[in-house]
């Protein structure tokens, strides 16, 4: 399966949410929002009832004290949620419900946390998402050893696609793809730039380059 990029969505306000959706129109088919508490993270984004239109595939890092409840209140609007390993009470039972709902099995992992606290739910998810930075805010440096997670995830589940998210710029994004990354989230590379879609271009043109 080809290898994808995913812009990323800090927004605190519909209004900003609804401009940033309208610049990638035609760009891309998947979009990734970063919903924050400023509990979990220090940050706030997508930490109200927001409203999304047709034309994308969401999903949604959770970097929130509770996603269980979250994802009650608004999963519906969204096609897979990725809540942080570190902030489920009950991993196994999350994903037993995942199960029965039918959906997508993904959990994050902050740079800090060690990838064998992951290991024992491998065999059971569809996504792992991997933190390259401190969570929070576009632009947060790039942490070149959490890659080393990706070798682990991928001996222990092959199926599992694994997802960076954090530091994503042309240089950086072809480390992330030796070392078997198979998603990459790109938020400041795309939207600092005075063209989102030639930065999406530049990125492109760095994958096919691996």
């Amino acid at each position: 399966m080809a290898q994808k990029i995913h812009p990323a969505i800090i927004a605190q306000n519909q209004r900003k949410l609804g401009e940033d959706l309208k610049r990638l129109q035609g760009l891309v088919k998947e979009v990734h929002l970063d919903v924050v508490d400023g509990k979990f993270a220090p940050n706030h984004s997508l930490d109200f009832p927001f409203r999304l239109p047709a034309g994308f595939t969401y999903s949604t890092h959770l970097m929130i004290k509770d996603p269980e409840a979250w994802i009650a209140r608004q999963g519906k609007k969204v096609q897979l949620y990725i809540p942080h390993l570190e902030a489920l009470k009950d991993v196994p039972a999350y994903i037993r419900r995942m199960k029965g709902s039918g959906r997508k099995i993904a959990l994050a992992l902050l740079p800090e946390t060690p990838v064998f606290r992951l290991t024992p739910f491998l065999p059971h998810l569809d996504y792992v998402l991997i933190l390259t930075v401190h969570p929070g805010f576009y632009g947060s440096p790039f942490l070149p050893h959490t890659l080393r997670k990706i070798k682990v995830i991928k001996a222990r589940n092959p199926r599992c696609k694994v997802i960076v998210d954090g530091g994503m710029n042309p240089q950086i994004i072809k480390k992330a793809a030796r070392a078997g990354a198979d998603y990459f989230v790109s938020g400041s590379y795309l939207w600092n730039a005075a063209s989102p879609k030639k930065a999406l271009q530049e990125l492109q043109g760095s994958l096919r380059a691996v």
